[in-house]
C-alpha cells in the first residue's frame, strides 16, 4: 500500500493508539480443539416484507411501500482454518404498492423510503481462524462501536458492506482490529457505491469493571479530489449492581478533522449514559452530542448505522453546519411474548447559528416478536416534531410493519 507523504500526519497517530500493548500469542496447548459437528457448512435462507409509511407537512406527496428482502447466505466448512462465505441479497417491490422516492430518481414527487430494487452480491469473501487470529479478505459486514461509526445499515432492505481486507486479534480480554476499506457498498443500489481508501483501527479491553475502546477511522473517498475525514476516539462501558438493582453507564468522546480541497474543519464528539433495571424494565437517560465548527461543520459519521441514532424518522442522516446535542430517555423490556421500546429525543444545535438553535423533538414507540420458531414480526413508529423553521426540517410522521422468516 503507497501512502503518500503528504498525509503521513494522519497515519501517526494510528501507531501511537496500538503503543503500549502487549500482544500474548495464544499457544496450541491453549487453543480449544474444535468440535467435530462445529466444523459443518452453514446455509440459510431470510425474508422480510416490510411495508413503510411516510407523511411529511411539506409539498412532496405522502409515501407508501412494501418491499420484500429476500438473503440467501451460504458458508463452507473449515479447511486448515480457511472457509469462504457467500451472500445474495434480493429486494424489490411487492404488489404494487410503491408510491416512494427510491433514492435513485425513481418517483421524486413522493417523500423518500430507501429501498430501491436492487439485486447484489452482498457478500463474497474468504477468511481464516485460528490462535485467536481472524482475516477476510473480500465483500464483508464490518461493524465497530455498536454502529456508531461503522455499521452494517441492517434496517434497510439492501444493507451496508464493504470491499475491504480486515484483521482481528482476539484473546480473554484484549481485542485488536484493523481494516482497509476499498469501495463502500451503500444501501441505495450499486450506482451509489463509492470507492474510498479507508482506514479502521479499534481496539479493546475487558476489565471486572467495564470495557475500554480506543479507535481511529481515517476515511477518504477515492474520486480524485483532496478529501479526509479522521476520527479518533475512545469510549468506556460497564455494568454493576446498585440496590440489587443492574446499573450501566458508558461515556465517550472523539475528535474529528475534515478536510475537502483548501477547506478544513474541526469537531468534537461525546456520549454519556446510565441505565437502571427495573423488573423486566431498563431506563436509560443519555445525552449525545455532535460538535460543530462555528456553525459551519458538524460531527460527521458517514459509515454508521445512522437510523439507530438520534430518532428513527432519519431527521439527522446528515449532521446540521450547527451540530446536534440529543437528550434522550428510553424504556425497553418483555411485553407479552415481545420486546417494547419507547424513546423520546429533544434536539438542539450544539452551536447556535443562522437562527437556528431549537432541532425539534422525536417519540419513538416498538414492538417485535418471534413466533413458530422461524418467524419475526413487529410495528414501529416515529413522531418528529419540527424546531426552528430555518433550520428546515418538518413534522414528520413514520410507521413500519413487518414480518421475517429464516429457514
Amino acid at each position: 500500500m503507497k501512502i503518500n507523504n503528504k498525509n503521513n500526519h494522519r497515519y501517526i497517530p494510528l501507531l501511537a493508539l496500538l503503543s503500549g500493548v502487549a500482544v500474548t500469542p495464544v499457544h496450541a496447548e491453549q487453543a480449544s480443539p474444535k468440535p467435530a459437528e462445529e466444523n459443518k457448512a452453514k446455509a440459510f435462507v431470510d425474508f422480510r416484507l416490510r411495508f413503510e409509511s411516510v407523511d411529511q407537512d411539506n409539498a412532496l406527496k405522502d409515501a407508501e411501500g412494501l418491499t420484500l428482502r429476500t438473503l440467501l447466505h451460504y458458508q463452507t466448512k473449515q479447511f486448515n482454518g480457511f472457509s469462504a462465505v457467500v451472500e445474495f441479497e434480493d429486494s424489490r417491490n411487492a404488489m404494487g404498492v410503491e408510491d416512494y422516492n427510491d433514492t435513485i430518481g425513481n418517483n421524486t414527487e413522493y417523500s423518500v423510503i430507501a429501498d430501491p430494487n436492487t439485486t447484489e452480491l452482498d457478500q463474497g469473501f474468504v477468511q481464516y481462524k485460528g490462535r485467536g487470529f481472524t482475516a477476510k479478505l473480500g465483500r464483508q459486514v464490518i461493524t465497530f462501536d455498536g454502529h456508531r461509526y461503522v455499521g452494517h445499515v441492517g434496517w434497510r432492505q439492501d444493507k451496508q458492506t464493504f470491499d475491504a481486507a480486515s484483521v482481528n486479534y482476539k484473546s480473554d480480554a484484549l481485542s485488536l482490529s484493523y481494516a482497509y476499506l476499498d469501495k463502500r457498498n451503500r444501501i441505495f443500489a450499486e450506482e451509489k457505491d463509492i470507492d474510498s481508501k479507508d482506514h479502521l483501527l479499534n481496539a479493546s479491553y475487558s476489565t471486572s469493571f467495564g470495557k475500554f475502546v480506543a479507535y481511529g477511522y481515517l476515511l477518504e473517498m477515492d474520486n480524485g479530489t483532496d478529501n479526509a475525514l479522521d476520527t479518533y476516539g475512545a469510549s468506556f462501558d460497564g455494568k454493576t449492581k446498585l440496590f440489587s438493582k443492574p446499573v450501566s453507564y458508558r461515556a465517550e468522546i472523539a475528535t474529528q478533522t475534515m478536510e475537502s480541497g483548501n477547506s478544513e474543519y474541526d469537531a468534537e464528539y461525546a456520549n454519556v449514559e446510565a441505565g437502571i433495571g427495573l423488573g423486566k424494565f431498563t431506563v436509560k437517560l443519555g445525552f449525545e452530542s455532535l460538535g460543530s465548527d462555528d456553525g459551519d461543520y458538524g460531527f460527521s459519521t458517514p459509515l454508521a448505522t445512522l437510523h439507530k441514532f438520534n430518532g428513527w424518522s432519519d431527521q439527522f442522516l446528515s449532521t446540521p453546519a450547527q451540530g446536534l446535542d440529543d437528550l434522550y430517555v428510553s424504556v425497553s423490556g418483555k411485553l407479552l411474548s415481545g420486546s417494547v421500546m419507547l424513546a423520546y429525543h429533544d434536539f438542539s444545535a450544539n452551536e447556535e447559528a443562522n437562527g437556528v438553535d431549537d432541532l425539534g423533538d422525536e417519540i419513538n414507540i416498538s414492538y417485535a416478536t418471534k413466533f413458530m420458531k422461524n418467524f419475526n414480526a413487529g410495528i414501529k413508529f416515529a413522531n418528529y416534531s419540527a424546531g426552528d423553521n430555518e433550520a428546515g426540517k418538518v413534522d414528520t410522521d413514520k410507521v413500519w410493519i413487518w414480518v421475517g422468516a429464516r429457514f
